[in-house]
């Protein structure tokens, strides 16, 4: 069943009209409403049309934090052919907020890490929402060094709120553990990729962001902090959300203005939680040209240029 985003209201109207439509056709109630469904459908489809054409940032957040909205192990599922997943940071534990492992992309090996949200209760729990611990980030930095071991690249799916708060995880070294994991980004020998695929909040998303091309679905977000921890600091008041998002520079458009993302893929009509076959589908042909120019780089030249390139965000700013 389809979940509704409190903005696209209207179009849920119409849709259930639709449904209802249909189900009078098929219980044999309706005489000769085939016409009108198609009608209807064309007037749905333009007004989803039309409201994602002028998303707020506002309300990209909630686009980008849709439930339904594909994640990073259906972005495995589909792009990823022999994917063998690995655990583990060889010092604490495994985190499975953080997924990981080595597979073939297009018939070329691969190393694949990437938050993962989860999509019901249960796997929510178990994935901690994507909120990595340092284990998490730890078990990204093995992942690192292995695929430079052994000249593979890297693909990263960028999908989390942010780091996991919590006491314990401080107190195991959460920041150091975000700092060698960004370090080890920007230390490998071989190509690496990003795609922010929902949310990118904060030192977690960098932590695996920090890549020689970042990309970034058309509906994603991108920043330091949520717009709701941002107005909660601003003005002491997470009601002004809305406008902390306005003001902060989060959507794809703003990021790559600013220099900070370098592709924004386009998503279907409605969000990649529409058609997230379609959505995954683009993402995989843009990282597959990103992948192409990048290898036919020299290892030295691969680094270079991934540590100018963020040497240069901010420089050039008007």
């Amino acid at each position: 069943m389809r979940s509704y985003l409190d903005f696209e209201k209207p179009v849920a109207e119409l849709e259930a009209k639709i449904e209802e439509m249909r189900a009078l056709q098929n219980a044999g109630d309706a005489i000769a409403v085939g016409d009108e469904i198609t009608r209807m459908e064309g007037k749905a489809g333009q007004a989803l049309k039309e409201l994602y054409a002028e998303l707020t940032p506002w309300q990209k957040t909630q686009v980008a934090r849709h439930p339904q909205r594909p994640h990073s192990l259906d972005y495995i599922a589909q792009l990823i052919t022999d994917f063998t997943p690995l655990a583990g940071d060889r010092s604490f534990g495994e985190d499975a907020a953080i997924i990981g492992g080595f597979g073939r992309f297009r018939g070329e090996s691969v190393c694949v890490i990437g938050h993962e949200k989860g999509s019901d209760t249960e796997s929510r729990l178990k994935h901690n929402f994507g909120m990595a611990r340092p284990e998490g980030y730890r078990k990204a930095v093995r992942l690192f060094d292995m695929a430079e071991r052994f000249e593979i690249p890297v693909i990263a799916f960028v999908d989390t709120a942010g780091a996991y708060p919590g006491i314990g995880a401080e107190e195991r070294g959460q920041a150091e553990a975000i700092a060698r994991s960004t370090e080890a980004c920007l230390r490998i020998a071989v190509p690496n990729i990003a795609v922010i695929i929902g949310e990118g909040g904060s030192g977690g998303a960098i932590a695996l962001a920090t890549a020689n091309r970042v990309m970034m679905l058309e509906h994603a977000i991108y920043s330091v902090i949520s717009p709701e921890g941002a107005a909660s600091i601003l003005w002491r008041d997470t009601t002004k959300a809305q406008e902390a998002a306005s003001s902060m520079k989060i959507t794809a458009e703003d990021l790559v203005r600013l220099g900070v993302v370098d592709t924004v893929v386009p998503e279907p009509t409605g969000g990649a939680h529409r058609d997230p076959p379609a959505a995954i589908a683009a993402t995989g042909a843009a990282i597959a040209d990103a992948l192409a120019e990048l290898q036919a780089l020299d290892p030295a030249t691969v680094v270079r240029l991934r540590r100018e390139k963020f040497m240069a965000i901010g420089r050039t700013l008007s």
